[in-house]
């Protein structure tokens, strides 16, 4: 059963979503309705011309931040400050980078103008974040947004124009959410590129199990300091 969402910020629970994650459709990105959404498990994922559409999949991609994997490689690169990192000093130019980024199995995005409008309106609020990677010639070359509440990130796209551009942002997404006391984050989806960064599935009760728990511990809300 697919619910349909009316005026209200009220979600259906998440686990009655279907096989394929999809649990409702309607609703507005209202920045409430879309807090309201995430505290629950849920997100929205729809492309242009689509109706909203709202997703808790089974099983669920997610990291904790203290197993993350870094190979001798990408150390070196870290090491060596190949890319500078940043935080939150270019959220919309991030999210319209992601938007532009091709993927494999996908036709178009689901980074639509309604959804940078409303997660950059979260941005303001001190929910959303960005990461970002510059070059030696300080250009915006990779990096990734996602949401903070309580104590999950939840993590939304990433993109890059340098080869390991976009692991330096997460990696240093990773080092500065286990200083600040975070329990998981959230990838949503099932990647060989997160699963490289030590991604794992888990079942989706599990999931919602800790997004209950985590939710609700206490964290500052406001942009993130580089």
């Amino acid at each position: 059963m697919i619910y349909q969402l009316g005026s209200s910020f009220d979600f259906p629970p998440a686990a009655k979503a279907n096989k394929d994650g999809l649990l409702a459709i309607g609703g507005d990105l209202h920045p409430e309705r879309i807090l309201a959404a995430y505290r629950k498990g849920i997100f929205p994922w729809f492309e242009e011309g689509q109706p909203f559409l709202w997703w808790s999949p089974n099983p669920r991609m997610v990291l904790i931040p203290d197993n993350v994997l870094i190979s001798k490689s990408m150390r070196k690169i870290l090491r060596d400050n190949v890319f500078k990192i940043r935080f939150d000093t270019s959220f919309t130019k991030v999210m319209e980078a992601c938007a532009k980024t091709d993927r494999i199995g996908q036709d178009g995005t689901w980074i639509t103008s309604d959804m940078i409008q409303a997660y950059s309106a979260l941005h303001e609020m001190g929910y959303a974040h960005s990461v970002e990677a510059y070059n030696t010639r300080n250009e915006l070359v990779g990096g990734l947004y996602g949401l903070a509440i309580g104590k999950i990130f939840f993590g939304e796209s990433m993109f890059h124009l340098e080869s390991n551009a976009s692991k330096a942002a997460f990696i240093n997404l990773t080092n500065f959410l286990q200083k600040k006391g975070f329990q998981l984050i959230d990838a949503q989806q099932d990647t060989d590129h997160l699963r490289s960064l030590g991604a794992e599935l888990i079942p989706r009760s599990k999931f919602l199990r800790m997004v209950e728990e985590y939710v609700n511990l206490a964290f500052t809300v406001g942009k993130w300091a580089t």
